[in-house]
């Protein structure tokens, strides 16, 4: 199972790095578009939303300003610290401007921050909460490379989005961000494997799973 999904990782990162850079920004602005139609029905203005920031060729990457900083302009938004037992805490993004004063268009290039297993060092964030401040969020949109039918995602291998998961209560959305192609693919399922509620893909927008 394991060298399966290794497998399946080494190509879906393939398939994303030779995305080129013009339509990568134009899928990233279709997925921003769909999580933003999504909140404004899931959750109230103010709450508190779990994100990350999208590096390298991840769904989002393009988008300028970045995710964080648009979600903030709405929302509380807590962004992942990684631990070095590879369990999650967080901090606050800070908040920016309105949308309209910063623009609303994307790069082609993506983000250049490095990948730190699942999640990131926060820059300019505050003071770090403990991982159980995830259980207080409205929502949770996550990462991942590949989703199945049944909600199993596809993550970087380190399992720090499933111990946070486990944290978080079963009437939350947790949302994963995708390309095109990624839902829908078998992900052979693990007991820690925590599956998320709903999926976003540029062309179909948000497909709930419960």
């Amino acid at each position: 199972m394991h060298e399966t999904k290794r497998a399946a990782r080494r190509e879906l990162l393939a398939r994303r790095t030779a995305m080129p850079g013009e339509a990568r920004g134009q899928a990233d602005l279709a997925t921003w578009k769909a999580l933003r139609d999504f909140l404004i029905e899931a959750v109230e203005e103010g709450a508190t939303v779990a994100a990350y920031r999208p590096f390298g060729a991840e769904p989002g990457s393009a988008l300028e300003p970045e995710l964080p900083e648009r979600l903030s302009v709405v929302y509380k938004v807590l962004l992942p610290v990684l631990l070095p037992d590879n369990d999650l805490a967080w901090r606050e993004s800070v908040p920016v401007g309105p949308l309209e004063e910063t623009g609303d268009d994307v790069g082609g290039a993506g983000s250049s921050e490095p990948a730190t297993g699942e999640a990131g060092e926060v820059p300019g964030a505050d003071a770090v909460l403990p991982p159980e401040a995830v259980a207080d969020v409205a929502v949770v949109i996550v990462p991942g490379l590949a989703v199945s039918h049944d909600g199993i995602r596809l993550g970087r291998g380190g399992g720090s989005y499933d111990r946070a998961l486990a944290r978080v209560g079963p009437d939350v959305p947790v949302v994963a961000l995708l390309r095109e192609g990624e839902f829908g693919l078998p992900v052979p399922a693990e007991p820690h494997d925590r599956p998320v509620t709903g999926v976003i893909t540029p062309s179909k927008g948000f497909t709930s799973l419960r």
